[in-house]
């Protein structure tokens, strides 16, 4: 099941509704969003995850599906600030504030903040299933005609 073919704010609403991480919210994560997971060429990074998992260590958990699933994306900031958890990923941590366009999330459990912000990266760095033919409307009435518009004289 994909992230994409669901309610995508759905899960996003239900990691800041959360109180903590369990297992079944990790399982839900991972089958929604993990498109890399299990991966044959990164094996030794699968099974690195499915042992956090299973010893419940949910913020090295999240920080490993960032660097399986998002390469590209590397943890800009992480603050911690009237009791709240901050953090920011982004792809370029070169560029100053002003122009990065990072992803921010907050939550007051370190791993739910983490993991926010990875389910939102993960939905912006999902390829867009479009063609680039562009497709045809289906529901045009009965009133429209077909017409031939080509001279052949």
């Amino acid at each position: 099941m994909s992230l994409l073919s669901e309610n995508p704010s759905e899960l996003g609403d239900r990691l800041r509704a959360a109180d903590g991480v369990t297992a079944e919210l990790m399982a839900d994560i991972v089958s929604r969003t993990c498109r890399r997971f299990p991966s044959l060429g990164q094996g030794g990074k699968t099974a690195h995850i499915e042992r956090l998992i299973h010893s419940g260590a949910w913020t090295e958990t999240a920080l490993a599906l960032i660097d399986l699933e998002l390469p590209q994306w590397q943890i800009r900031r992480l603050v911690y600030d009237e009791g709240e958890w901050h953090c920011a990923l982004s792809r370029q941590r070169e560029l100053p504030d002003w122009l990065d366009q990072s992803i921010e999330s907050h939550h007051a459990d370190l791993a739910l903040a983490i993991l926010s912000a990875f389910v939102e990266a993960q939905q912006i760095s999902a390829p867009a299933s479009r063609t680039s033919v562009p497709g045809v409307r289906r529901d045009a009435s009965s009133q429209y005609e077909l017409l031939l518009v080509d001279n052949f004289g």
